[in-house]
């Protein structure tokens, strides 16, 4: 548990365990507790990377609207795999945790070693279809600013029992992280090289189409569709989760360059 500065704003980090580094980034309005029930599996065989973005949880609440962007998030995300002397990494996200990582390879790619991509939408295409989504972000960011943190309880149960300083931090988060510019993510999926697994909750119907697109842009890309389970698929299936996706990291370890096949 260690923070790490950039141009004055903190940005709180775990690592656990050794092994080929994995970054997992969580959705917005939750934090790097979300991952809790998946430590231990994932820690045996990886240098598993937790943080909180900048707006939550134990990361600093700036004040400057600047300070929130996908830019940054991107930035954040190299820098902490530089705290952890790792060059590459096996980077993944839940919800806006994954679109930042589809987001840091379109940046960063040869610092990708592999997507993990969990219930996560890559962006849109139409101009028209983005300002809804970012009506809906900026309608959040002023919920938040409205009612401060009551407005978790009437979120998800995950949500509800996470723990922010105030929530200026994520009314800002919506503005500048969780609404989108462009399209230049979506547009990237087509030259993604490196393996990647989109995992999707059966019951996560926003995130289902979303999740079959990618799945059909990402070249070779393997989908997990996790039954009786929400958009908080690794708390709702916990061992589900873990079934579907140490397979493919495994997979990843067999295949390292040096490795010999059989």
């Amino acid at each position: 548990m260690a923070k790490l500065n950039r141009s004055g704003v903190d940005i709180y980090y775990e690592i656990h365990g050794s092994g080929p580094p994995l970054i997992l980034t969580h959705g917005y309005s939750s934090t790097s507790a979300m991952w809790q029930g998946q430590i231990e599996a994932l820690s045996k065989r990886h240098k598993l990377i937790l943080w909180d973005m900048r707006g939550h949880g134990q990361s600093d609440y700036p004040d400057n609207p600047d300070a929130y962007s996908e830019a940054q998030t991107v930035g954040d995300i190299a820098a902490l795999l530089d705290a952890a002397g790792a060059e590459t990494a096996v980077v993944g996200g839940l919800s806006l945790g994954g679109y930042m990582s589809l987001a840091f390879h379109r940046a960063h790619p040869a610092r990708v070693r592999a997507l993990l991509i969990i219930d996560t939408g890559p962006g849109f295409k139409k101009d028209d279809a983005r300002e809804v989504w970012n009506k809906r972000a900026r309608d959040t960011g002023d919920r938040f600013d409205r009612e401060g943190l009551d407005v978790l309880k009437s979120l998800s149960a995950e949500r509800a029992s996470v723990t922010h300083r105030n929530a200026k931090g994520l009314a800002l988060a919506a503005r500048g992280m969780l609404a989108q510019r462009d399209a230049r993510v979506i547009e990237s999926l087509p030259d993604i090289k490196v393996p990647s697994l989109v995992v999707v909750g059966a019951d996560d119907t926003p995130f289902l189409a979303a999740s079959d697109y990618m799945a059909a842009k990402i070249p070779g890309a393997q989908k997990a569709v996790i039954p009786n389970a929400g958009h908080a698929v690794n708390i709702d299936q916990p061992q589900a989760f873990i079934d579907a996706v140490l397979p493919f990291l495994d997979g990843l370890a067999a295949n390292a360059p040096g490795k010999a096949v059989s």
